[in-house]
């Protein structure tokens, strides 16, 4: 099998849980921020000397209260690709809406070249309004839980990432393209250059090593396209028959596409929050405050959609998980190195799953505790996998 390892890059907050404050009543200054992004780094060369196959950052953006504080994964991704050896990085996952299409084409590009083809391609449509609006040049939104129109908003969301995947594909794969769209046309028609007019666009650089794309499907009109685009399915946050339910339907979907049967491993992600300690109680212990802060900043969003409820239906709309739940629905894989491994076994043998994202850092909690998780799953849970 092979781990990689997902941070949100969140300031260490000592009040962190359940209890007040209000996430939107947390604010830290830019030192405390900027320290937490080099803290970020740093666990990426942790992660390399130990041994994981990947590193992945998040896109996030205007987010005074300290939880996602790495707005460009690919810039960061560059700075440590010059310090790392072997490990793979990415983002997970560039919110395509909130990107020029072009610009993130030739960014990726970029990292993928003077990384040696060590980057991934992670993309998704964006869970927050409030980033989304200010930075797409449509003013595109999304469909979260707390969005009034978030039925429209979703939907012009996905047209303009289904047209921005088009266009960024086109851009990585030939040599010479054009594209004429809904939103974009490209090169726009007129552009006078040298006594005539501009026909086709060439990236520069393009990647000079083969790639890979990354997609988050946390829903069922996302599940339905994504294997069809031939993207890796990343599967985060959903009760485990959920998970087993989406995975095995994206084995269909991409079957009856592209004419071939995957194996159960091939083209599909598990991200996995981990906290192993000495005991299970020690490990349940440490995980509540980061867990129940996690989900007091993320809940209202509608991130949980992918629990299970009491009826054993999809979880009702805005529900903010206790640890019990989320470790019931084993999206939250807590105890001792012996149950860590089984937890890992379960979704081994339930999936056929071989890439597993583990995410360390719960929010609030010190980067010093992440690194510690890192260096324990993989020398004690690892082994025993």
């Amino acid at each position: 099998m092979r781990f990689g390892v997902f941070t949100f890059g969140t300031v260490e907050m000592g009040d962190r849980g359940a209890a007040p404050p209000l996430s939107v009543d947390r604010r830290y200054d830019q030192k405390t921020m900027w320290e937490t992004t080099l803290k970020v780094l740093d666990l990426g060369i942790v992660a390399d000397e130990i041994g994981y196959d990947s590193y992945w950052f998040t896109e996030h953006h205007f987010q005074y209260e300290g939880y996602e504080v790495t707005p460009n994964g690919i810039q960061l991704g560059t700075w440590l690709a010059a310090r790392t050896d072997r490990i793979r990085l990415g983002t997970m996952f560039n919110i395509v809406p909130q990107w020029h299409p072009l610009r993130l084409a030739e960014d990726f590009a970029t990292l993928h070249n003077l990384s040696g083809g060590r980057a991934v391609l992670g993309v998704g449509r964006g869970t927050v309004p409030r980033e989304l609006q200010p930075l797409s040049p449509f003013g595109v939104s999304v469909g979260s839980h707390d969005n009034p129109d978030q039925a429209a908003a979703d939907e012009l969301n996905r047209e303009v990432f289904a047209e921005s995947m088009e266009v960024i594909k086109k851009a990585l794969d030939q040599d010479e393209f054009s594209h004429a769209g809904k939103f974009f046309t490209f090169p726009p028609p007129g552009i006078p250059d040298r006594g005539s007019t501009v026909q086709t666009l060439t990236l520069v650089p393009r990647p000079l090593h083969p790639y890979e794309i990354w997609q988050a499907i946390t829903s069922p009109p996302t599940l339905e396209v994504v294997p069809r685009w031939g993207h890796t399915g990343v599967f985060w946050l959903s009760h485990h028959h959920f998970m087993k339910r989406f995975w095995d339907r994206y084995g269909e979907i991409w079957e009856e596409t592209h004419d071939q049967t995957l194996a159960a491993h091939e083209k599909r992600v598990a991200v996995l929050a981990v906290r192993v300690d000495e005991t299970r109680e020690k490990a349940i212990e440490s995980s509540r405050p980061g867990h129940d802060e996690f989900w007091k900043f993320l809940g209202p969003y509608g991130w949980s959609r992918g629990y299970m409820g009491a009826d054993g239906k999809p979880a009702p709309a805005g529900l903010i998980p206790t640890l019990e739940e989320s470790i019931e629905n084993k999206t939250w894989i807590v105890g001792s190195a012996e149950e860590i491994a089984e937890g890992i076994a379960h979704y081994r043998d339930l999936l056929g799953v071989n890439d597993i994202l583990i995410f360390p850092q719960f929010a609030g909690e010190p980067l010093q505790l992440a690194e510690e998780q890192l260096h324990r799953f993989w020398n004690e849970v690892v082994p025993l996998v």
